[in-house]
């Protein structure tokens, strides 16, 4: 049974339809990349299965359950972990003090094994260079129990050996440690990584 799936879903901003019935089944254990040209909904959809609005028509289902029934909110705090573009950390803590405000196992083995340095993770994010804070928005994922990894253009703003090294991280994510992971991108070489590729076009999948 799928972990994540969409059945018929759409959606529309105002009368700009951006999904038009977009059905799909997400798995464990898999990296899912979704390509498409900017503006073409995909943010949107990522949204959607993250429990962070909700279709005009069509369900989303964790686990065969209807997410609008049991709780958005319960969704985005159990079962999903995002990543955004923008990173999205709090300023004035540490990296140690972001991570564990999700983690449910210790944050410094984590953060050490994407990278950061004992130091490094006792520092103000805002002292850290943009690979550094990314790895932070992705160690704070990691941290979590969540079994679905939503990650939106996750290696935009990095150079091309970061993004491989992130890229690298996300699917053993998926791989080693069984987690259903989601990548909205532009970089056709982080699509060549993923198990599963979908184009968004048109508002279908």
């Amino acid at each position: 049974m799928p972990i994540l799936e969409m059945n018929d879903v759409r959606y529309a901003y105002g009368k700009q339809t951006v999904l038009r019935g977009v059905s799909v089944r997400l798995e464990q254990g898999k990296m899912y990349a979704i390509l498409g040209p900017s503006g073409c909904g995909k943010t949107t959809l990522l949204s959607l299965l993250g429990g962070l609005d909700s279709p005009a028509e069509g369900q989303i289902l964790y686990q065969g359950e209807d997410i609008a029934k049991t709780g958005l909110a319960l969704h985005r705090r159990r079962h999903v972990a995002f990543i955004f573009q923008g990173y999205n950390l709090i300023d004035y803590l540490t990296p140690l003090e972001n991570v564990a405000l999700t983690a449910k196992q210790p944050a410094l083995p984590i953060l050490e094994q994407l990278g950061l340095t004992p130091e490094e993770a006792k520092r103000n994010v805002l002292k850290l260079s943009g690979g550094q804070q990314q790895r932070v928005a992705i160690a704070r994922a990691l941290a979590s129990d969540a079994q679905v990894i939503l990650a939106d253009e996750p290696t935009g703003n990095l150079d091309e050996g970061t993004a491989a090294e992130i890229t690298a991280i996300l699917r053993d994510s998926a791989h080693k440690a069984g987690k259903c992971v989601v990548v909205v991108t532009h970089s056709n070489e982080l699509a060549k990584e993923a198990d599963v590729v979908f184009r968004l076009r048109r508002g279908q999948l």
